[in-house]
């Protein structure tokens, strides 16, 4: 079968390339339903007590309602369970209920493509009758079933290899030949070697689509150079879906990444709900139009800023652009595709009296997160509670770790409970 290249300049439908403004008028005269939609959720009702949803139809009044911040989910669901009041159906009426670390549960409804993610796909090559290998995770997290959702609308088939295996996922791609990869960079990067190593071709993969995960330009060149030309990068959540993609024109990457047609982004300054000026960095965050579980100023916690006096892109989508993904507008940071937040080193540093000050570091390349906590104690603990403390790092974050000891008034005195001191160079 010959491959489409992921330079062809046709789009999923004709959404992607409707006039800016037709798209802004839509999306602001939608925004009115969302609102009324979103109140038949306990939790939403409480948030817009005393709103006018009619008025809601326009950038500065969405502006003027309260923010939700990501970083506050496990506080609400844990007061209305399983999704804060934040879903308009019902438990039982959805497709699946997610379980992500915190821990903090995400639904998904029953309608075709319900995460949207088809649209970053089709951007990236995928086509009707390929092939992909999917290696995101098919256990209690919703990354593997966005790409199943995608695959199912374009026309394409699944080899559903999740995460590990390294060997098997090679044997997979030299028997089967999958056009594509999806997953995250250092997985990919981790198949790559393991297929030098077997001896095995691989070379059916040109092209990947990443996520989860940032993904320097060092490390996309390395794919490049060895042996998947095309890579691409996704911006999606485990409460939102797919936000943002990358594009290319000609074998060549367009600037920044186009949003997603059913979602009002807005950049905020961090800690407010203030919009920036276009073009400033500021914390991402988003509308989503979604009748199963809306999302009304929904802070992702997440930093970015908008593509401003640019050129359209010549993919020939016309939706407003991002820069892609800037940093964490809190001390939340991705290790290994997993989240690790500031209540979790709290958490390991209650199960351990000795411990009287923690600051988790994480170090190291792309594909290679070390990820080690670092613990004022009076005197150093024994092989046993050195032990223990790294099963706690375990069993809180769901990744490994390591300790680090250090004598009372070491660590710097600035507030900093996560430091990331990874190289993306």
């Amino acid at each position: 079968m010959k491959l489409d290249t992921p330079d062809t300049v046709d789009t999923l439908d004709a959404l992607e390339t409707r006039d800016p403004r037709e798209r802004e008028r839509d999306l602001m005269a939608r925004l009115p339903q969302l609102i009324e939609r979103a109140r038949g959720a306990p939790g939403w009702a409480r948030i817009l007590a005393g709103v006018d949803g009619a008025a809601i139809n326009n950038r500065a009044a969405l502006a003027s309602l309260p923010i939700t911040r990501k970083a506050d989910l496990k506080a609400l669901q844990k007061a209305s369970m399983p999704f804060g009041g934040l879903a308009v159906t019902p438990v039982g009426s959805l497709s699946r209920v997610y379980v992500s670390p915190g821990p903090i549960f995400d639904p998904e409804g029953r309608g075709q493509d319900w995460w949207r993610f088809a649209r970053p796909m089709y951007a990236a090559g995928v086509r009707p009758g390929g092939l992909l290998q999917n290696c995101f995770s098919y256990h209690f997290t919703p990354a593997a079933f966005m790409v199943e959702g995608g695959a199912a609308r374009i026309g394409c088939a699944v080899i559903p290899a999740g995460a590990g295996q390294t060997e098997m996922q090679v044997r997979a791609i030299a028997d089967l030949r999958p056009d594509t990869y999806v997953g995250t960079p250092s997985f990919l990067r981790i198949i790559i070697e393991k297929a030098r190593e077997m001896g095995a071709d691989i070379s059916s993969m040109q092209r990947a689509l990443m996520g989860a995960e940032a993904l320097p330009e060092s490390l996309r060149t390395w794919f490049r150079e060895n042996g998947v030309p095309h890579v691409f990068q996704t911006y999606a959540s485990a409460d939102i879906g797919s936000m943002a993609y990358e594009t290319a024109t000609g074998g060549v990457l367009n600037p920044g990444m186009v949003l997603d047609e059913d979602v009002v982004l807005e950049i905020v300054r961090p800690g407010s709900g203030e919009p920036v000026a276009p073009g400033d960095i500021g914390e991402i965050v988003v509308t989503l139009f979604n009748a199963d579980y809306p999302l009304i100023r929904f802070a992702t916690g997440d930093m970015s800023a908008l593509l401003v006096d640019a050129e359209p892109s010549r993919c020939g989508r016309t939706n407003s652009r991002i820069r892609g993904w800037l940093g964490r507008a809190d001390q939340t940071t991705k290790v290994r595709a997993m989240f690790v937040h500031p209540s979790q080193v709290t958490n390991i540093v209650r199960r351990h009296p000795g411990i009287l000050k923690a600051r988790m570091v994480v170090t190291g390349r792309m594909a290679n997160d070390v990820m080690t906590l670092h613990c004022e104690v009076a005197s150093a603990p024994d092989a046993q509670q050195a032990a223990a403390i790294v099963e706690s790092i375990r069993e809180v974050t769901k990744l490994r770790g390591e300790v680090r000891f250090e004598s009372p008034g070491t660590l710097a005195d600035d507030g900093k409970v996560i430091e990331d001191l990874r190289d993306y160079s």
